[in-house]
């Protein structure tokens, strides 16, 4: 018996083999989820469908998170497909790669505004729609990044879209109690993807963060791990949290020595 077994939920952001949303599929997966997949843009749509194929899902979707006719269309295929749901992963963030770089203080209105719209109000768009397909109660779970806490060079208008994400999670938990629906995020350490690839100086970054954090960088699989956990039925009580995955980077005042030699 698996902890999944006879649910099923939806997985936004996958992108390819090396997404977190994928890890976190995969852990979903061997724990008998039935899993739904959507994806951004036609591009996408060849990469993402071999993987929905190799774990047997047969729905995968485009869908615009921007868009919220697009988002009703999806969801109405949702209901026709699965019924209900039991869970909603969100791993969805974008920004202009112009944004990701130099100067906070040159961040352009259209940038924020673009940043805010797909990293965040997504979330809300997609909990609204959600909502009456899970009539039994469930779990969303929303992706962030240490950078909505403190300052992280380059990740720039990204950390103040996590931070709002972050504070949405709060909110929709709140609001989604009384449905028996639980909200959470996991702050991710920094991992090879390409959303990350888009941000400058992610590789000095990433390796930073391995010497600095006590239990070094972490995995797709760390990240799985712990969604499993907060989307299943031992984390009954827990919900409004964002629970950090880095290794316990966050811990840290300041870095050993020996790291910055490194």
């Amino acid at each position: 018996m698996g902890l999944f077994d006879g649910k099923r939920g939806l997985v936004f952001g996958v992108a390819n083999k090396n997404s977190i949303a994928w890890g976190i599929s995969q852990a979903l997966h061997a724990e008998g989820a039935e899993l739904g997949f959507s994806y951004a843009g036609e591009v996408l749509k060849k990469r993402v469908t071999p993987l929905a194929e190799s774990i047997g899902s047969t729905f995968v979707e485009e869908c615009d998170v921007t868009d919220d006719a697009a988002i009703d269309e999806l969801f109405a295929k949702v209901a026709d497909h699965f019924g209900t749901i039991d869970f909603l992963v969100h791993s969805v963030a974008y920004a202009p790669r112009e944004e990701l770089g130099g100067r906070f203080v040159e961040t352009s209105r259209e940038g924020f505004r673009i940043a805010l719209d797909v990293s965040c109000y997504s979330l809300v768009a997609l909990a609204k729609r959600a909502l009456p397909l899970m009539p039994n109660g469930g779990a969303m779970l929303a992706m962030t990044y240490y950078g909505a806490e403190k300052v992280t060079p380059n990740y720039n208008v990204m950390g103040v879209a996590k931070a709002a994400l972050e504070a949405t999670v709060r909110y929709l938990a709140w609001d989604l109690g009384q449905n028996k629906i639980r909200v959470n995020a996991i702050s991710a350490g920094p991992i090879k993807t390409l959303a990350a690839s888009g941000v400058s100086g992610f590789r000095k970054s990433l390796h930073y963060v391995g010497q600095v954090a006590p239990m070094g960088n972490v995995t797709q699989e760390d990240v799985g791990n712990a969604a499993r956990f907060l989307l299943s039925d031992w984390a009954a009580k827990i919900t409004g949290e964002v629970v950090y995955v880095d290794g316990g980077y966050n811990i840290m005042g300041a870095p050993d020595p020996s790291a910055m030699e490194a």
